[in-house]
């Protein structure tokens, strides 16, 4: 018999929501065997049994939010006895989940109080809440120390004796954190303080959590620069439609952004500090390219990762983001497959967007922002007006790591693969 518990799923997951049970009470699990979908931080991932045998108990319901660590399940024979606790206290927009042999107990001390006095749930490790149930002390009232403003078996410890235990100072940005970093989420307005017009109010998703406590930090601490250059488009639209030709009715149809990933790596090879990371007192400088591309999906943006994509060939580029791009809008990426980046390009041209300033994807140091290609009236070398192809491509980048110089050069060494787009391929 074995406990399954919430799984850590990714470097940043302090907690995940139940999505949904692929296995009712009483079926069989073999090992290896995915079992439910949990969302986390970043995606909705398949969650598999290390364990075999019969799914005896559920003590979670789907749309149930746990943190890491906490018991969701248990698999053992079908003759086993289903333990005597009480299943985990859900959160505070979960669904209770009932105990597996609730017993009464007048003579047990009153639950710790789970909410704060504005309605909102109030974070606390299992332990702390444990201890602030033993003692009666009311959760609502105890500042926590750990991330996020998480309540700590410290902190209740400390509230009992009248003492305040110091929240840590805010850690910097590393070039080797995780992609997403848990942080204390900014106030919002007490209860009643809404916008009046609003109509609803749509409680956000782990993923869109992620991106707003992401992007405030990118953008509050991250001083950024912005550069923008105007590309002739017409060789790369051209070589285009040559390799798709030559690729025939079912080959691979390389895309304008396959080409400019192409590019963009070229680029980057050739202006290596722009592949770096700002590292408190140094700049970390990375080898290898780890081209993370920005994806649309229905919770938000996710920037699956093209690893050591100096040494992809144009076909490969395309294939793997096309699968990675495919799967993270099904949910269907690995953790591994969207961290990591070192650069990352964001693409909005099929969106009719011309220009734009994309925001830093930490700790990463350059995005890259991509427009549509424009039909317009250009005077050509010879004095003369045509109508042209062209091309509006911005980087923002971080001013502690790359300076004006070096963005331009970047840009420059872009606009030169983009506008002879044969350097890019030999």
């Amino acid at each position: 018999m074995a406990d399954i518990t919430m799984p850590k799923l990714s470097d940043t997951m302090t907690e995940g929501t139940l999505v949904k049970w692929k296995k009712k009470v009483g079926d069989k699990v073999a090992g290896g065997e995915v079992i439910a979908e949990v969302e986390t931080d970043k995606a909705t991932m398949e969650m598999e049994s290390f364990d075999e045998g019969i799914l005896t108990e559920i003590y979670v319901q789907e749309g149930q939010k746990v943190e890491i660590g906490q018991r969701i399940a248990r698999i053992g024979d079908a003759m086993d006895p289903a333990p005597k606790a009480a299943a985990p206290a859900p959160s505070a927009q979960a669904t209770p989940a009932p105990a597996a042999n609730p017993v009464a107990a007048s003579t047990a001390p009153a639950p710790a109080a789970l909410k704060s006095t504005d309605g909102t749930r109030v974070k606390a490790s299992p332990l702390a809440k444990k201890v602030a149930a033993s003692k009666g002390v009311d959760l609502s009232t105890v500042i926590g120390s750990g991330p996020g403003g998480r309540i700590l078996q410290k902190d209740v410890v400390a509230a009992t004796a009248g003492v305040s235990v110091a929240k840590p100072a805010a850690a910097p940005i590393h070039a080797a954190a995780p992609m997403v970093a848990p942080v204390t989420t900014p106030s919002r307005p007490a209860a009643g303080m809404a916008p009046a017009l609003a109509d609803r109010r749509v409680p956000l998703t782990g993923m869109r959590k992620a991106i707003a406590d992401r992007l405030m930090i990118a953008k509050t601490t991250i001083p950024h620069f912005y550069l923008h250059v105007e590309v002739d488009a017409a060789p790369l639209m051209k070589i285009r439609r040559e390799i798709n030709q030559a690729a025939g009715e079912d080959g691979n149809k390389i895309s304008v952004n396959d080409l400019i990933l192409k590019a963009t790596i070229a680029a980057i090879a050739r202006n290596p500090k722009t592949n770096a990371s700002f590292d408190g007192d140094a700049i970390a400088e990375y080898e290898k390219i780890n081209l993370a591309v920005a994806v649309a999906v229905d919770e938000g943006l996710v920037t699956p990762v093209i690893r050591d994509a100096r040494h992809r060939t144009l076909t490969d580029i395309s294939l793997t983001v096309k699968d990675l791009a495919t799967r993270a809008r099904t949910k269907k990426l690995k953790p591994e497959e969207y961290q990591g980046g070192t650069f990352t390009v964001s693409n909005l041209g099929s969106y009719g967007i011309d220009q734009f300033d994309a925001i830093i994807n930490p700790p990463q140091s350059v995005i890259l922002s991509v427009g549509r290609v424009m039909k317009k009236p250009v005077v050509t070398e010879a004095g003369e007006l045509a109508v042209g192809e062209r091309l509006n491509l911005g980087v923002s980048c971080d001013h502690r790591v790359v300076d004006g110089a070096i963005g331009a050069a970047f840009l420059a060494s872009l606009k030169s693969l983009i506008e002879n787009p044969v350097t890019m391929l030999v």
